[in-house]
């Protein structure tokens, strides 16, 4: 260790020394807490089905009462976080958002780019471009979108190029905007291999993957296989369904998040239709999310 590591390394010990000494005990042990892998990860919500019909400030609000601090804003949801916004609206998002501790992650658009056809495949593209500035108008920091199938007569290898060059033109644009495209694992494109493939092609450091949680994920030889194909390449945003149902190994996926220490946003994309209310089957979800990141960690 050279004299400026050195320095640097003491620098460091001091000040995490004097912090947890000046909080006493229990803040001690609440930042050797704070120090196991895992402690960044976030729970936020996409506004899929639980947040479809709330507008902009009851969403904000129900976020806030339920703890759940961060969300995806479907396009065409209630919430109307759309491209037609003009500017002052869009000025008023981000207000809103910066006046509340709920973060905006960033619009889930819809685009995809696996289309044969090469008009629909430029206004996907243009489109993503304007889902980033939106994005980066209102507070957020990327944009969600899809690969998303594989079409009659063109071959697998075609449509994966194809869809990792559209990435890397819209993850071009993005990085002007200090913005990131997440690709969501999702449609026929959702094996893990075609995703690695596509990221392969996808190489712009603006490209993410959003794991989805899909039954796909299981397949071949395994959860943990998959998951370390594409763990390299992961986005700030990562997709669940309810953690307390069956099917799906989620004490698993997130033992296997904890162990790569992802600092992102673990976002609740629910399919059900809750027997409580909304509020408080989000607290619930939470409640379940901090016991499984406890127990992962432990």
């Amino acid at each position: 260790m050279n004299r400026s590591s050195r320095r640097e390394f003491f620098k460091k010990s001091m000040v995490f020394g004097a912090a947890t000494l000046a909080a006493g005990p229990f803040g001690k042990a609440a930042a050797l807490a704070a120090e196991k892998p895992g402690s960044k990860m976030r729970l936020g919500l996409v506004t899929y089905l639980w947040g479809k019909d709330w507008d902009l400030p009851t969403l904000i609000a129900n976020c806030e009462k339920s703890k759940v601090l961060g969300v995806e804003l479907r396009t065409t949801h209630r919430h109307g976080v759309e491209l037609s916004l003009n500017a002052e609206q869009r000025k008023e998002v981000k207000k809103r958002f910066d006046n509340s501790p709920v973060v905006f992650v960033g619009p889930g658009s819809n685009e995809r780019f696996d289309g044969p056809n090469p008009d629909k495949l430029k206004a996907a593209i243009e489109a993503t471009k304007a889902f980033v500035k939106l994005s980066h108008d209102c507070g957020g920091s990327g944009v969600k979108v899809k690969p998303n199938s594989f079409h009659k007569g063109v071959p697998h290898e075609k449509t994966i190029e194809q869809i990792g060059d559209a990435l890397n033109v819209v993850g071009r644009f993005a990085g002007d905007y200090a913005q990131q495209i997440r690709l969501e694992v999702h449609g026929s494109c959702a094996e893990l291999p075609t995703i690695k493939a596509i990221m392969d092609v996808a190489d712009n450091p603006n490209v993410g993957v959003c794991w989805n949680s899909n039954a796909q994920d299981l397949r071949g030889k395994g959860l943990a296989y998959n998951f370390n194909l594409v763990k390299d390449r992961f986005g700030r945003t990562a997709h669940v369904r309810e953690l307390n149902l069956g099917g799906y190994p989620y004490l698993e996926l997130i033992n296997l998040f904890v162990e790569m220490d992802y600092d992102g946003w673990i976002l609740l994309e629910c399919h059900t239709k809750p027997k409580k209310d909304r509020i408080a089957a989000l607290i619930e979800q939470r409640e379940v999310f901090e016991k499984l990141v406890a127990q992962a960690q432990s």
